[in-house]
């Protein structure tokens, strides 16, 4: 981060560190790892547009996810390099009584700054699981995050400006671009009420720091509860509008089924869609990796994580049998309904050979994760419970 703002020095194919590889344990699983400006050695998927995972063991060393280890994803590969914050503007128009444009300065003096700790999961986190295998990138686990997000409401903003009566949506643009006329420009819409819940905001800061470069700065709209395809970065465009936004990123793509688990059966086709929304609940064992080994006789304690779409964490059930019984772990510290919940349970297995390993979360609303693998075309929303093997010596 330089002293006029955020830089990463060059085009980004230039500034590729030596890159040592990872195997994701799914076909054709092979992967860089590189380190990127502000960045500490990510799995890449992709280099145009930068796509960058997140290695798993890093969900085990505390529930905010350093910001050099954040995920990153793009859609276009025309994307910021830099930017001067003195010159940023960010402008709101359309259905409203006083269009506006907005110096950094301008919005942090608009109210008092706002915070939350929130999620932000792309919503093909482990699509690289999903049989039979689907288009698209092969992610693992680790396209997700936990954050302190610090900013400013969208609702601050929006009333500042002045609704129209007639606005019924809020389109998000940024500073990333087409590479080519014909690639739709990546903007993402919200229904009014949801811009103006006080929730949704403008964040210039993640755990006390400004933005990566690579995740949005200098301001990147925050959603919580939601999955990542709304969390639009560099955010220099409000446009206030009277009807449903029909973009490409809203109308055709990230979309799943209308139907109950926003499934259908593998190999087929939805006949309706609808726009991806919320979260489905999710939770991991973070402590122990496949094929690791525990010792017999001896007290193991299995960590891990939970999170949902802001409903909050109710409790997180452990199996060590394959899930012919399950006990309730302790969870620990609420960060927020919107954040990565820690949950512990001992585990002391007591003959040699083979233990299956499974955490099952239920929300404060009944919500919980299927037992089998619920599958879409697009290899969207996966939330099964997730199993690790270890082996007792």
């Amino acid at each position: 981060m330089l002293a006029t703002g955020a830089a990463l020095g060059g085009p980004l194919s230039r500034l590729l560190g030596a890159a040592d590889t990872v195997l994701m344990p799914f076909e054709n699983g092979e992967r860089d790892l590189v380190a990127y400006p502000q960045k500490r050695p990510l799995i890449r998927m992709t280099a145009r547009p930068p796509q960058l995972e997140t290695p798993f063991a890093v969900f085990n060393e505390g529930l905010l996810t350093p910001n050099d280890a954040f995920f990153v994803r793009y859609h276009l590969s025309d994307i910021p390099t830099s930017v001067d914050p003195g010159a940023f503007r960010l402008k709101i128009h359309g259905k409203v009584a006083t269009p506006l444009t907005l110096s950094l300065d301008d919005i942090k003096k608009l109210a008092p700054p706002v915070e939350v700790v929130a999620v932000n999961q792309c919503s093909g986190n482990s699509r690289g699981f999903f049989k039979p295998r689907v288009n698209g990138g092969q992610l693992g686990h680790g396209a997700m995050g936990n954050a302190r997000w610090t900013g400013v409401a969208v609702k601050t903003i929006l009333e500042k400006a002045g609704l129209a009566k007639e606005a019924r949506q809020v389109a998000f643009n940024g500073l990333d671009k087409p590479p080519l006329p014909g690639t739709p420009d990546f903007v993402k819409a919200l229904d009014v009420d949801h811009a103006l819940d006080g929730e949704v905001m403008l964040a210039w800061a993640m755990n006390g720091e400004d933005l990566p470069m690579l995740n949005g700065y200098p301001l990147r709209l925050v959603v919580p509860g939601y999955y990542g395809t709304y969390w639009v970065k560099h955010v220099d465009d409000i446009e206030v509008l009277d009807s449903v936004f029909t973009g490409f990123w809203m109308s055709a793509a990230y979309r799943t089924p209308d139907t109950p688990g926003r499934s259908v059966a593998p190999g087929t086709t939805a006949k309706k869609t609808e726009p991806i929304q919320r979260f489905t609940i999710r939770s991991f064992i973070t402590s122990l990796t496949d094929q690791a080994t525990v010792t017999v006789g001896r007290e193991t304690v299995v960590r891990g994580i939970a999170f949902d779409s802001g409903q909050g964490i109710r409790e997180v059930a452990f199996s060590s049998d394959g899930g012919r019984t399950w006990r309730a772990a302790n969870l620990g510290e609420d960060l927020g309904r919107y954040s990565f919940r820690e949950w512990k349970i001992a585990f002391t297995p007591t003959q040699r050979g083979s233990h299956t390993l499974m955490a099952r979360a239920l929300n404060r609303i009944g919500e919980s994760q299927p037992l089998e693998p619920l599958w879409n075309p697009a290899g969207y929303l996966r939330n099964v419970v997730e199993t690790v093997h270890v082996e007792a010596v």
